[in-house]
């Protein structure tokens, strides 16, 4: 069974699922492991490597000959894959590097040398494998300069010179188009043909709450996203301006125990880009809510069109309550998440549910 990798802040789950699609593979996701035989969460974006062994063993005996799978930055620094032992990646891809992780790995340096080395592993146990640069993201040709010096078959990716036609693409915004370039790249580096990957590409469709339009009754038209970093919240809230009739409602919070340096960073970017934002809770763990929020709101210059509601079922229905037809409210960092955790205990908790579940009679 070969093996692929996908490594980088945002993108990495959409662009491993899009690869599986066109290899026909099984896929270890944020979301889900599909080993071809059964479906099921482990909680991690890359599994402990006890449990990759079981996962890996189950593949092969459902019959997987590919196996396409997120490689997080804190499972590189840990070695959580057995790197060259247990995993031999046949190739590999960046899909880009922004604010994320530094209560972890502590500056931006450190981080991008954990996500270069990766690609210094797949080179050491394969020589002259492929491994596709997106060029379109933060620290892209940063990227592609360090490892275009390492023993590998670099495969750069940029929308502004797309190898497929994207116009049929139902995904929505720039960076889709660069997970599904990024994708494409790798998978006809593998063997896929170029038309078979081309006929693939119009029938992906949005899942797992990333930009996932959930119908609902409000008069606004409501979608879940797991952007959770600056850079991600930017990216998503430029993609939903372009499809944005009337005013773009965002509700977001930032996770607790988390990475604070960028919750001022996301109060901004949702600021500059939202006509209405209603800050709330995420998952605050051990932390309290307000507090979190506090720091969210120490980036955003001035009041107006900002709303503060900790709880976040019924931040999310005052958006759904208040939009207008024309208007879009963005439900922002959980996406494909159903719990919430509080205080050390997991609640039953999924944007997408409460999104469905809304009646605008029963929200005072």
């Amino acid at each position: 069974m070969r093996h692929w990798g996908i490594t980088g802040t945002n993108g990495k789950t959409t662009t491993a699922w899009i690869l599986a699609e066109f290899l026909g593979g099984a896929y270890i996701t944020t979301v889900e492991v599909n080993t071809l035989s059964r479906r099921f969460s482990t909680g991690y974006t890359t599994p402990p490597l006890a449990t990759l062994k079981e996962i890996y063993a189950e593949m092969e005996k459902s019959g997987a000959k590919d196996c396409v799978m997120e490689v997080s930055s804190h499972a590189i620094h840990q070695n959580r894959v057995g790197f060259g032992e247990t995993t031999v990646f046949d190739g590999g891809a960046f899909t880009n590097l922004s604010e994320d992780h530094l209560d972890y790995h502590k500056t931006m340096a450190a981080y991008f040398d954990v996500k270069l080395d990766f690609a210094r592993r797949i080179a050491a146990s394969r020589p002259k494998a492929p491994f596709a640069v997106c060029l379109d993201g933060g620290y892209g040709k940063e990227m592609m300069a360090a490892v275009s010096r390492l023993d590998l078959n670099v495969l750069p990716v940029t929308r502004e010179a797309p190898a497929f036609d994207l116009s049929g693409l139902q995904l929505v915004g720039d960076y889709n188009e660069s997970n599904v370039l990024v994708a494409a790249a790798l998978a006809e580096a593998a063997g896929v043909p170029h038309d078979e990957i081309q006929r693939l590409i119009p029938r992906l469709k949005p899942r797992w709450g990333r930009l996932e339009y959930v119908p609902s009754a409000s008069r606004g038209k409501v979608y879940v996203d797991f952007a959770h970093t600056p850079d991600g919240l930017e990216k998503v809230l430029r993609a939903a301006r372009g499809f944005t009739k009337g005013q773009l409602w965002v509700v977001f919070g930032a996770g607790g125990d988390r990475d604070p340096m960028k919750r001022p960073l996301m109060g901004e970017a949702c600021a500059c880009l939202a006509d209405r934002l209603v800050v709330t809770s995420d998952n605050p763990r051990s932390e309290e809510p307000m507090a979190i929020i506090d720091a969210i709101l120490s980036g955003i210059e001035g009041r107006n069109g900002v709303e503060v509601e900790p709880d976040r079922r019924k931040a999310i229905e005052f958006a759904m309550k208040n939009a207008m037809p024309g208007d879009v409210v963005l439900v922002c960092g959980k996406g494909h998440e159903t719990t919430q955790e509080i205080k050390g205990v997991k609640h039953p908790f999924d944007d997408r549910q409460i999104v469905r579940e809304f009646a605008p009679k029963a929200v005072s």
